[in-house]
């Protein structure tokens, strides 16, 4: 699990690198501008990362499924090797989809604006930019997410399906409760960023859904990996007495602040 959660790590921080960098010095220098090879460049690593997480956030709801349904098996089939190779197979498949969509992408004719609606080079702000028909071009996104995105939430649901009809044949409310407590931290992670990146690429264009996706993607870019640690933070017994005690001192410190 801490391997998982190591990588995870690796999967967070470059998602804020490849944006956040660029998003600061725009902001301190007021140059908005970048070239299209950054462009193309930005988008490549952001959509590689993007996919990787997906495909590994379903390979450890498979780590999950195989400690919790199969403990015996756990160790000899999650082994070092096997741990290895999820991982680095999760950043071919990433950069084999995001080379595809970010051939398709740069390969279209822009003649129009050259502004971009958006803070990062991201592609629906870039079709609309294109001066052609991109509908092979939004279809081809559908697909992406759907094999990237979409095929990992199946494997991530049907391990949770396998997962709570194990949970339930456990007797003790002790078993539960721990068994849950190891998930728990993950399907936050899953519902949180599934969640607005599904909104982002499969939501139908409406008036104002600039607006949307750029909070969107925002939201996924920035917010989520600035709490994942925290989210799986809470598991530690530690972290929980810490944060019960900044909590519980808040109104006393409140309550002893003259006026």
């Amino acid at each position: 699990m801490y391997f998982f959660l190591r990588n995870l790590s690796v999967h967070e921080l470059c998602f804020t690198t490849v944006t956040v960098p660029k998003l600061l010095q725009a902001f301190i220098s007021k140059d908005l501008s970048i070239s299209f090879l950054a462009c193309a460049i930005q988008m490549f690593i952001f959509f590689t990362i993007g996919v990787s997480e997906c495909v590994f956030l379903g390979f450890m709801a498979f780590d999950r499924y195989m400690a919790i349904c199969h403990p015996l098996r756990y160790t000899s089939v999650m082994n070092t090797k096997m741990c290895y190779q999820l991982s680095v197979g999760s950043w071919v498949i990433g950069s084999f989809v995001s080379l595809g969509q970010t051939s398709f992408v740069f390969s279209l004719p822009y003649c129009g604006s050259n502004r971009i609606a958006h803070f990062f080079c991201d592609i629906p702000p870039l079709l609309k930019l294109a001066c052609t028909n991109t509908f092979i071009n939004e279809l081809s996104v559908f697909i992406a997410c759907m094999c990237g995105a979409g095929v990992p939430f199946l494997l991530i649901l049907c391990s949770y399906v396998n997962i709570m009809i194990s949970i339930r044949l456990i007797h003790s409310s002790e078993g539960r409760h721990k068994a849950l407590s190891t998930c728990s931290a993950h399907l936050a992670s899953v519902i949180l960023f599934y969640g607005t990146a599904m909104l982002t690429y499969l939501h139908i264009d409406t008036y104002g859904s600039d607006k949307i996706d750029r909070f969107l993607s925002l939201f996924y870019c920035i917010v989520i990996p600035a709490i994942n640690p925290l989210i799986y933070s809470l598991r530690n017994n530690e972290m929980k007495t810490a944060l019960r005690k900044v909590i519980f001192k808040i109104p006393n410190t409140i309550n002893g602040i003259s006026y």
